[in-house]
């Protein structure tokens, strides 16, 4: 609870489903009425029981904020793993919160399941007691799984108690699946003794027997009764529509609600059961009949959605935001349609430029610092300018309720509907969330949040990679373009930018002054002192150069100790060569070096048109520098000649 307010968490998949998305707007509905928020953290591909890949999108079940919410749901079937709904629960009785199974049975939980056997015993008995079939067939799961082998058991004990002798020849196994079950009932159709029944272990089977036997020219009901089991909405669309028997998705809401209302009031809250609702259609010859009108519409809506032209837009937008050369450009990106209603978090460390964010193990093996780059709401406040990445002081919570994001989170849950939350992942690593707050129940924005969590998640990491390359280009281009010892440029990229320079027109025709400086007894410094202090000799000469030059000029070192800049515009050139002098006394008065460092400077003028020769500009400069040298020599021989 927050400020006065409950709040539920509901662990789910895929809320853009018809069946899921009908049981979140009866849920919403029935807890709003209780002053309950539903929070709703859903991934969009198949994890599967025990499966041990990849599935990072998993990491929204870590956000859910144990320390403010009230209780927790898990819808069993739609996440279809055991380890995450085992650590959702787990976390949640560390807080000591009730937790609501729907579907589904764990130790330490409120379990909801759907009576299975009774079930499909009120299908079976339909078939064999009020149409009088006589060889029946079912049409079976996995060979020695659980599921299916109830399902034997129950066809074997209804038919045995009307008189029918139960043969292992009337079982075949089409896995739960429709490849499968074509291959089993085809060879049923070969063994040329077809059943006055097909009695299917599941309704995605009973449609697939239904299109074989139509295929090899029989007719069904007429010839063949078939019947499913599960209430899958596709039976609706079949013809002939298929009987089977509905796990009603709507009373498993209801109960859901009533269990979590109960538990938060602190009711004693037992198991409960629901026996799932036989639904007589035309494949066994009874009239036709349409479940949930709602949910059949939502199918209809849903499928469209899929293929409407915004899948185009979205592309654009994870282009431009890949391609964007700063995080407010990247942001900005997000200001479209089809952003409405929806904020984006992510770990702010994700933006730093010196590391590989997707590949960096601390970053991974750390709790990540959350901040909220987009609120459709208010997108000024997160344009280039304004978009505050700062570190967040004080201890960080890696939850949607964070501190810095509970109050605009809260203030969202106000309106009563759920809020969706998806997690943001690039190269199998999450690196923060997106959350949908939608007023209203469309299930064409339901099935949107699909497509924008993918295009964001891929949009911000692409970004995030190539703003990561480029720093490495840019690092491997400085490393090719500069020397080492002195961060001047070497031969190479001197060349290329006075190449470059030479093709603007701005600079065409402009005077130019060439300084060439060469340090004064390298070879002394290096002979008594080591090659070490020669090198760091050398670099305070590039230093003083550089520091006394204008900033737009071109400062190189050609090679040993001599070092020169191009200084483009009018300039004293004196003065800069007495800067240099100066800048290397100031060195040399804080040293404590047991040596000097002095060099000798010269220049030359030219003009940077058509004519302008560098290597003859370098040669007069070299031959001015010299000429200072040998006249510094001349004018201090005796102490030259003693190594300085």
């Amino acid at each position: 609870m927050i400020n006065g307010r409950k709040l539920v968490a509901l662990c789910t998949s895929r809320v853009y489903e018809p069946q899921t998305h009908g049981y979140i707007v009866r849920l919403t509905e029935l807890l709003k009425d209780e002053g309950i928020s539903l929070l709703i953290f859903t991934i969009n591909s198949d994890i599967y029981w025990e499966e041990d890949r990849q599935a990072t999108e998993k990491y929204v079940f870590d956000l859910i904020p144990y320390r403010y919410i009230d209780a927790v749901i898990i819808m069993d079937e739609k996440i279809k793993s055991h380890k995450i709904a085992g650590k959702v629960i787990r976390n949640a009785k560390a807080h000591n919160l009730p937790v609501v199974i729907a579907d589904g049975h764990y130790e330490g939980a409120s379990c909801i399941s759907y009576d299975y056997d009774k079930g499909f015993e009120t299908v079976v008995r339909h078939v064999i007691e009020d149409h009088g079939v006589r060889r029946p067939h079912i049409m079976a799961g996995h060979v020695g799984n659980e599921f299916s082998d109830r399902r034997i058991a129950v066809f074997k004990r209804v038919i045995e108690e009307n008189g029918i002798p139960f043969e292992d020849s009337m079982v075949s196994h089409g896995d739960f699946w429709a490849d499968p079950c074509r291959i089993a009932t085809q060879a049923l159709i070969d063994r040329g003794d077809i059943p006055e029944a097909i009695i299917c272990a599941n309704d995605i089977m009973a449609i697939t027997v239904t299109e074989m036997l139509i295929k090899s020219g029989f007719m069904v009901p007429q010839d063949v009764i078939v019947t499913g089991f599960d209430g899958y909405d596709e039976i609706y669309f079949t013809s002939p529509k298929i009987t089977t028997a509905t796990c009603d998705i709507i009373r498993m809401a209801d109960v859901s609600a009533e269990l979590v209302i109960d538990a938060i009031r602190g009711g004693d809250v037992q198991d409960r059961v629901i026996e799932p609702t036989f639904q007589a259609n035309q494949s066994c010859g009874c009239r036709e009949h349409n479940e949930h009108p709602a949910i059949l519409r939502n199918r209809f809506r849903e499928s469209f959605a899929r293929l409407n032209d915004d899948n185009r837009v979205l592309a654009l937008i994870t282009s431009s935001m890949q391609m964007s050369k700063t995080p407010g450009e990247m942001v900005s990106q997000l200001d479209s349609y089809k952003m409405d209603n929806t904020i984006f978090v992510v770990d702010r460390r994700c933006f730093e430029k010196d590391i590989n964010y997707f590949t960096d193990k601390h970053i991974l093996d750390s709790k990540k610092e959350f901040v909220m780059i987009y609120d459709s709401e208010f997108p000024e406040r997160y344009k280039e300018g304004t978009l505050d990445l700062s570190s967040r002081e004080g201890e960080l919570f890696e939850d949607v309720m964070a501190p810095n994001l509970c109050a605009r989170m809260m203030e969202l849950t106000r309106s009563g509907y759920p809020l969706i939350f998806n997690a943001l992942v690039f190269m199998d690593r999450p690196f923060g969330f997106t959350c949908f707050h939608f007023n209203d129940f469309l299930i064409s924005n339901y099935t949107n949040t699909l497509g924008v969590t993918n295009a964001v998640s891929i949009g911000i990491g692409g970004y995030i990679n190539i703003r990561y390359q480029r720093t490495l280009l840019k690092e491997m281009d400085e490393m090719y373009r500069h020397d080492a010892l002195t961060g001047l440029f070497n031969r190479i990229g001197f060349q290329n930018q006075l190449k470059a320079l030479r093709k603007d027109p701005e600079y065409n025709g402009i005077p130019v002054t060439i300084i060439m400086s060469d340090l004064d007894g390298l070879k002394f410094i290096n002979d008594n002192y080591g090659h070490a202090e020669g090198d760091s000799a050398i670099y305070q000469v590039a230093n003083a150069l550089n520091k006394s030059v204008p900033e737009s000029s071109l400062s190189t070192r050609f090679g040993g100790d001599e070092v020169f800049s191009i200084v483009f515009g009018e300039c004293d050139a004196d003065e800069i060569i007495r800067k240099i002098d100066k800048n290397l006394e100031l060195y040399n008065e804080s040293s404590d070096k047991p040596y000097k460092v002095a060099t000798s400077s010269g220049y030359t003028r030219s003009v940077l048109d058509g004519n302008f020769d560098m290597n003859k500009c370098i040669r007069d400069a070299d031959a001015a520098m010299y000429s200072r040298k040998n006249a510094k020599y001349a004018a201090n021989g005796r102490q030259m000649s003693s190594g300085h």
